[in-house]
């Protein structure tokens, strides 16, 4: 045989062989991107669900968090009796995003930017808005109880709203978030005047 028939056979053998394996490589092969099943994308929606849950809830006991630095700021006099009831909140803002929502440090001053950087860590949201700065706190400290007070109550009655889509372990959470939210308000008024 020639080298120009090995040549040959050679070309008609690679040729045979490449055919062979263009099959294997057709489109009909390849499905593309896998489309997700019916499970998996219940199990986005409430995943994120969970996580727009977890960042209201909070997003509201940061608020009353911040109302608390405010008043104790207005009111150092105060100190004794809002301090622990302020460490109790900001426990509670910890508990409440742990498992999904970044919640900065409770010692640290509020701050936009660290705002929206827990609502985009938290992904259940695409543009995390800024909270508005605490409303001003009451000259009169007795005044300034009531607000909190109030604040107390807003954000008792955001956890209770969110118990009906919440998890069950976090709607067990929220529960005793808001019961203490409940107790804190009867402490901040009722409870000073017994």
């Amino acid at each position: 045989m020639t080298t120009t028939g090995r040549r040959a056979l050679l070309t008609a053998g690679l040729s045979a062989a490449a055919a062979a394996a263009l099959p294997g490589c057709t489109a009909s092969e390849d499905p593309g991107p896998k489309k997700p099943s019916a499970a998996e994308v219940e199990a986005e929606r409430v995943a994120r669900a969970e996580a727009a849950l977890r960042l209201r809830s909070v997003t509201a006991s940061r608020t009353l968090l911040e109302r608390y630095d405010a008043a104790l700021a207005a009111h150092p006099a105060l100190a004794p009796r809002l301090t622990p009831l302020r460490r109790s909140v900001a426990a509670h803002t910890e508990a409440l995003g742990e498992g999904g929502t970044t919640v900065r440090p409770a010692t640290a001053a509020p701050s936009p930017s660290a705002t929206a950087s827990a609502g985009a860590s938290a992904g259940a949201s695409a543009s995390a808005r800024p909270t508005p700065p605490p409303a001003p706190v009451a000259a009169d400290p007795r005044a300034a109880l009531k607000e909190l007070a109030a604040a107390e109550r807003t954000a008792a009655d955001a956890h209770t709203a969110a118990l009906v889509t919440a998890p069950p372990e976090y709607a067990r959470l929220l529960a005793s978030v808001a019961a203490a939210g409940a107790a804190h308000a009867y402490l901040l008024t009722e409870g000073a005047r017994a």
